[in-house]
C-alpha cells in the first residue's frame, strides 16, 4: 500500500493498514500460482485510495465510531473488487504491467489471472454478506457491479471509432471508474451513521472525484510515461480513444485519419506520432481542465460537509489526485 497519501492522518493510515491485512489474510488459498499471484498484486503499492474514500467520509460522518470491524471489512470489500477488475482488464488489454510490476496474466498466464480475478469476486460477496447482509447495500453493490460491468462494455463497443461522442465517453467513465469512488463514498457515510440526505452527498462528491481521476489518469496515458506503473499509450494500442486524443481529434480529424486508420496494425512509431499530435494541439491540458472543473464541483460540495480535519484531508487529498503524475 502506497502510504503518502495518508501520511497526515495517523489513524486513517492504521486503519488502512488494517484493511491491508484483512485482504492478505483472505487470499489465502490452496493453489501455489493463485495465491502467489495475489500476494504479489496485493503488496504492489496500490493506492488504496477507495478504501481510504470510504473511511474518510466515516470518519468526517461520525469521528468517534469510524473504523469499527464492520467498516474495515467494506473499505476491504471495495479494494477487493477493485483487484478483480485491474486482473481481468490486465487480460482483455494483454497488458504486460500493472501497478509497476509485471502483470499477473503476464507473470502466470491468462488463466491463472482469471482464476485470481474470480477468486477475489468470491471474497467479495463474502465481506458483503458479513458486513451488510441486512442493509439494502447488497442490491447496491449488485447495482455497482452492473454499472461497472457496463461501462466496459459500453468502451469496448467504441474501440478504433473515430467518430465517439464525448458523451459516450463520459459515460463509460461514470461506469467504469467513478461507480467505484461514489460507493466508496456512500458506503462510509451511510455506515457510520450519515442520514440520507448526507450519504447522497458523499455519493456524488465520490461521483465526481472518480470522474476527475480517470480523466487524468487517461491525461497520464499520453505522458513519457518516467514516473507511471504502468505502460503508456496502451490504451491506444487496444482501439480506446481517451479524452486527450477525442478532444484532439474533434478539431484536427485530417492530421490523425491516417494513423487512427490503421488500427490494430500502428507500429509504436505510428503511436508514437499520434501523441505528439496529441501535444501539439494541447490536448491532454485540453482534458486536464476538464478534470479541474469537476474537482471544483466536488470541492464546493464538500465545503457542505462537517468542518474537521477529516474533511480538510478530503480537500487535500482531492486536489492532490488533480496534480499526480503517477
Amino acid at each position: 500500500m502506497d502510504k503518502k497519501y495518508f501520511l497526515a492522518d495517523p489513524e486513517l493510515a492504521e486503519a488502512l493498514q488494517s484493511v491491508s491485512r484483512l485482504i492478505n489474510q483472505r487470499i489465502q488459498i490452496k493453489n501455489t500460482n493463485l495465491e502467489k499471484a495475489l500476494q504479489n498484486m496485493a503488496s504492489n503499492g496500490g493506492k488504496y485510495l477507495r478504501p481510504a474514500f470510504c473511511l474518510l467520509f466515516a470518519k468526517i460522518t461520525n469521528p468517534d465510531d469510524w473504523d469499527s470491524g464492520r467498516l474495515i471489512k467494506i473499505a476491504a470489500s471495495l479494494e477487493i473488487l477493485h483487484m478483480a477488475t485491474l486482473i481481468h482488464d490486465d487480460v482483455i488489454d494483454d497488458s504486460p504491467e500493472r501497478r509497476g510490476a509485471v502483470s499477473i496474466q503476464a507473470a502466470f498466464g491468462k488463466d491463472t489471472a482469471v482464476y485470481s480475478g474470480d477468486y477475489l469476486f468470491t471474497i467479495f460477496f463474502d465481506l458483503l454478506v458479513e458486513s451488510m447482509a441486512k442493509s439494502p447495500f447488497l442490491q447496491t453493490n449488485a447495482r455497482a457491479m452492473r454499472q461497472i460491468l457496463f461501462g466496459e462494455l459500453g468502451q469496448m463497443d467504441q474501440r478504433f471509432n473515430q467518430h465517439q461522442a464525448l458523451l459516450s465517453y463520459f459515460n463509460n467513465v461514470n461506469g467504469k471508474t467513478a461507480t467505484l469512488f461514489a460507493l466508496a463514498a456512500h458506503e462510509g457515510a451511510y455506515f457510520a451513521g450519515a442520514d440520507r440526505q448526507s450519504a447522497y452527498l458523499a455519493r456524488r462528491i465520490g461521483r465526481l472525484i472518480g470522474i476527475s481521476f480517470q480523466i487524468l489518469d487517461d491525461t497520464l496515458d499520453y505522458s513519457d510515461g518516467n514516473h507511471l506503473n504502468k505502460p503508456v499509450l496502451e490504451d491506444l494500442a487496444t482501439g480506446v480513444y481517451s479524452l486527450p486524443l477525442l478532444l484532439v481529434l474533434r478539431q484536427y480529424p485530417d492530421e490523425l485519419a491516417p494513423l487512427l486508420n490503421q488500427g490494430r496494425q500502428m507500429t509504436k512509431e505510428d503511436m508514437q506520432q499520434v501523441q505528439s499530435i496529441v501535444h501539439a494541439h494541447q490536448g491532454s491540458q485540453q482534458a486536464q481542465q476538464m478534470a479541474a472543473a469537476f474537482t471544483h464541483k466536488a470541492l464546493t460540495l464538500i465545503d457542505q460537509l462537517p468542518h474537521s480535519a477529516s474533511q480538510q484531508l478530503l480537500k487535500k487529498l482531492t486536489t492532490k489526485l488533480l496534480t499526480r503524475t503517477i
